[in-house]
């Protein structure tokens, strides 16, 4: 977890630091909308405490340049005390507003529950694939290509994301028999792992698409990578 503080008062900078640092919590520490900027890029962090108030214009310009590149939570911490500045800063799309001077406890508190949105967040994320018009998402068990709907075997659901959550990876048959059937019961033949395969690429690929999906590395098994077909 980084935390991305812009705050041109070292003093309270640092205050901030300690009063939410944990083990697992990198802080940057920037003291200019430049700076900010330079940060970002270089640290990508997961969540904004942000001052407005800054030496080289208004943290709603930062606001407005972040949003345009990232949807991490934002918190503006300020001593702007006008209610249309709160307006203007959650319009912008901040997360969070606390003005000057603010409880710790308070300040910890609405942390956390940035922290937890943003890890809710990346869970989603992770569960949902979307390119080249396939959409799956293995969370809610649901599976489509160019808007259409496609209905996989629970067989063919494990192997699909077992194949795309290990793209551009080599998954040995073995590996993929002991995955998809590691029941501890009777042997499953790896001819079992053929069919399956066969029938997973033709629901996702058409015989008229000029890309595979499902690539067979011969000797080795099968990985998830975009690739032309042969003619």
């Amino acid at each position: 977890m980084k935390i991305q503080i812009i705050e041109d008062d070292r003093v309270l900078s640092d205050g901030i630091r300690l009063a939410l640092q944990e083990p697992n919590i990198i802080f940057v520490q920037d003291n200019s909308i430049r700076q900010a900027k330079d940060s970002f890029e270089r640290e990508n962090p997961d969540i904004v405490i942000l001052d407005l108030n800054l030496p080289d214009g208004s943290g709603l310009d930062y606001l407005r340049w972040l949003r345009a590149n990232a949807e991490i939570p934002v918190l503006i911490l300020t001593a702007n005390d006008m209610e249309m500045d709160e307006v203007i800063g959650l319009s912008l799309g901040a997360d969070d507003y606390m003005t000057k001077p603010f409880s710790i406890a308070v300040l910890r508190a609405r942390i956390q529950v940035l922290m937890r949105r943003m890890q809710k967040r990346q869970e989603q994320e992770q569960n949902i694939y979307a390119e080249a018009g396939f959409y799956f998402d293995f969370h809610g068990f649901v599976y489509r290509r160019n808007e259409s709907e496609l209905t996989l075997s629970v067989n063919e659901q494990k192997l699909l994301q077992l194949l795309v959550e290990n793209r551009a990876r080599v998954l040995t048959r073995s590996v993929l028999v002991d995955r998809l059937w590691n029941d501890g019961g009777d042997f499953v033949d790896e001819n079992a792992l053929s069919v399956t395969v066969n029938r997973l690429r033709s629901k996702l690929e058409a015989k008229e698409d000029p890309e595979t999906f499902i690539q067979t590395v011969y000797g080795q098994g099968y990985m998830w990578k975009r690739v032309a077909k042969h003619v």
